[in-house]
């Protein structure tokens, strides 16, 4: 399929694509984002509404200890280091940028505890810019359906930008995610009517 085949087919199969995680400001979508790796969006912004209602900002974050943070983080996984993580970031924010979420990439992978998947989803959601995250469900479906070889997210992220124009990045990371998270599923697919059926490895070795 062609770039503007496949923009089609993800625009039927996932019409309203929109980010699950909730929060309300960058600094908070930074968070969040942190915590969602190998953790569902649902399990964040449970433990989320409470937090943020009580440590919106990087000032108040960093009156908690990382001990503290991580037992209010402890359902998430890998607490520890995401906890870390948090602090370092909310450090990194006030000396570096004087509190303010910067929307360069260059700029938000310099924090402490930020990679390039999380940088680019802040700069595609919080900044409205065109960005195109990579993670473990865009990584399996660019796979599946040949749009990429690799499982290094950095050279997958490359090869989708290369393949779909500019424009839709934001809207197909937000497309090939949801499509990742409830339909093409590492575990039991469903290959139902699926219109990449002719584009996917697993299909075709079935």
């Amino acid at each position: 399929m062609t770039a503007d085949e496949m923009i089609r087919a993800f625009d039927v199969l996932v019409a309203n694509p929109k980010c699950e995680l909730e929060y309300s400001s960058p600094y908070q979508l930074l968070v969040a984002v942190i915590l969602s790796a190998q953790c569902t969006d649902k399990r964040v912004n449970i433990v989320t509404h409470q937090l943020f209602a009580d440590y919106p900002t990087p000032e108040k974050m960093l009156k908690l200890s990382q001990k503290k943070l991580g037992e209010l983080i402890h359902s998430c996984g890998f607490y520890n280091s995401k906890a870390k993580a948090i602090l370092d970031m909310s450090n990194d924010i006030l000396s570096k940028y004087n509190g303010q979420i910067p929307d360069k990439l260059e700029d938000l992978i310099s924090l402490r505890g930020v990679g390039r998947k999380t940088a680019n989803v802040v700069l595609s959601e919080a900044f409205k810019k065109d960005a195109l995250a990579v993670d473990t469900h865009v990584l399996r479906v660019s796979n599946r359906l040949g749009l990429s070889s690799s499982n290094n997210p950095d050279i997958v992220e490359d090869e989708l930008k290369k393949f779909f124009p500019k424009k839709n990045w934001s809207r197909l990371h937000y497309q090939m995610v949801l499509f990742g998270r409830y339909k093409c599923k590492a575990k039991k697919p469903d290959c139902s009517n699926c219109p990449f059926q002719r584009n996917c490895k697993m299909f075709l070795n079935k």
